[in-house]
């Protein structure tokens, strides 16, 4: 199989980080090749890991984006991040498939330029769960969690436009199917039973 171009979004705290872990940890164990692209970001750096991103000034990623850099590149939550052209193009053409995190506008950038991928959206079982992890992080401030709750009820409705609609019910099962899209072992479209569960997900 070709190696392709994965983008995954999700609204913050559906547990895409903890997901697109596990799954990573399991296809490599089993020698297929994937990994996470790497994001160039004006965002300060916090406790974690911090292998999967370049810090750089703005001044420097504004030049980067002059000089046609990145293949996406978008404001999210108050900082700027972006995807290097070169580095996803290369990956691809050693055979390495490259899954990438990324919000509603940079999915969008892509499709516009026509680069050949397939696009993930995560959806939280519920609103409320979707606001007990942000809660439990113990990093957001209230003012933060209330933006990231409007983003989400923005961005969530975009999922319509993905190739693959997965719910973080649970974890397991949601990995489980990641990683079958991955290795291109199955496939989950839109279909009448997400459309009333986005519905009703949308109302609560």
């Amino acid at each position: 199989m070709k190696a392709k171009l994965f983008l995954i979004s999700a609204a913050s705290g559906t547990g895409k980080s903890s997901l697109i872990n596990a799954v990573l940890d399991n296809l490599n164990s089993k020698n297929f090749n994937v990994e996470l692209s790497i994001s160039h970001t004006t965002r300060k750096k916090r406790g974690g890991s911090q292998d999967y991103y370049i810090f750089t000034s703005e001044d420097d990623f504004k030049n980067k984006v002059s000089n046609d850099f990145f293949l996406e590149h978008a404001l999210v939550h108050g900082n700027f991040y972006g995807t290097s052209k070169d580095f996803v193009e290369t990956k691809i053409a050693e055979g390495i498939n490259i899954i990438l995190e990324i919000d509603v506008q940079g999915v969008q950038q892509i499709k516009s330029t026509n680069f050949p991928h397939e696009s993930i959206f995560l959806l939280p079982p519920s609103i409320e769960s979707l606001t007990e992890r942000l809660n439990e992080r113990g990093t957001n401030s209230k003012e933060s969690i209330e933006l990231r709750l409007s983003n989400a009820m923005k961005e969530i409705p975009s999922c319509k436009d993905y190739d693959h609609i997965l719910v973080n019910d649970v974890f397991e099962d949601c990995c489980n199917d990641l990683a079958r899209i991955i290795t291109g072992e199955d496939s989950f479209p839109m279909n009448s039973k997400k459309e009333l569960f986005l519905t009703k997900l949308l109302n609560s």
